[in-house]
């Protein structure tokens, strides 16, 4: 065979090779477009509050609508996070603001090189302080300079953090708000953030170091609220890593194929295996239905 007719054929095999590639990928990507499974990320723990992290996919019942679905996705695997510290640095936290600083760091020390973050700071108005990046001495060194001063735009805050964090390229998803007061100077009210959270698939972990009263959004996006005083924040901050890091992800295909948007009730049962006492899950509560 001449050079030439080897150069030939060689390309023949080359384009044949690229065109299967990809046909395949654009098979792969319609496999992943048209199978649309409702993802759900669950915390289970047991009666002493620790961290169950052995459970199997039989150990699980999840419905919709009071309708059991099959689970056709599970996994205990460390997911790669997205996440936007809310930092109050409003007056009413001059007392407190050393302790949190040092609480956000230990928290951050926790993460992968994979995670990445942003931080939002508010006082009488909410602002991104530091954009998404990997590099958590940037964010560290932000704390260390900040002046508390001002009312507490929290509100403002939390849904400036839920519109910043969707736009994150990793999979999982959370903020985390440590404040010590209630609103007192946003635009969005308590029911603004409700109908935002339930339309994010954000998970809001908070600690309240006072009196702001926001257990309800932490529950219902199946993040998890802390209340305590300034000495427990480095422990509490501990914590709210490993839970992030030891989550399951259940997946289904919803039964309930009318796309009329309105929103779906989810709930998770956990059964326990055999020598475990009741265990205790935290999802987020639902989600809304396609539309079109």
């Amino acid at each position: 065979m001449t050079r030439k007719r080897k150069f030939l054929t060689l390309v023949v095999v080359v384009s044949v090779l690229l065109l299967s590639a990809g046909l395949f990928a654009q098979q792969q990507k319609s496999l992943r477009v048209d199978v649309d499974l409702v993802m759900v990320n669950a915390t289970v723990t047991d009666a002493d509050n620790k961290l169950v992290t052995d459970l199997k996919p039989e150990n699980f019942q999840i419905f919709e609508d009071k309708v059991e679905q099959k689970i056709r996705y599970f996994s205990t695997e460390e997911e790669p996070l997205s996440l936007g510290i809310v930092f109050d640095v409003s007056h009413s936290m001059e007392s407190k603001i050393a302790l949190a600083r040092d609480a956000a760091a230990t928290f951050l020390d926790t993460g992968t090189p994979e995670d990445e973050y942003f931080l939002v700071e508010f006082s009488s108005r909410a602002r991104v302080t530091e954009d998404f990046t990997t590099d958590v001495a940037r964010l560290r060194d932000h704390l260390a300079f900040v002046p508390p001063q001002g009312e507490t735009a929290m509100y403002d805050a939390v849904y400036l953090a839920m519109s910043k964090v969707r736009k994150g390229q990793n999979p999982k998803k959370a903020i985390l708000l440590i404040t010590d007061g209630e609103d007192n100077h946003s635009r969005y009210s308590r029911g603004d953030i409700r109908r935002f959270a339930r339309e994010s698939d954000v998970q809001i972990f908070s600690i309240d170091l006072g009196r702001a009263l926001i257990a309800e959004l932490s529950d219902m996006t199946g993040g998890h609220s802390f209340r305590g005083k300034a000495s427990d924040l480095e422990d509490i901050c501990s914590k709210i890593a490993q839970e992030l890091k030891n989550q399951y992800v259940l997946g289904y295909a919803s039964t309930n194929t009318n796309k009329d948007g309105k929103y779906r009730k989810v709930s998770i049962r956990v059964n326990p295996p055999a020598g475990l006492s009741r265990l205790h899950i935290r999802a987020k509560d639902g989600y809304y239905g396609p539309t079109g």
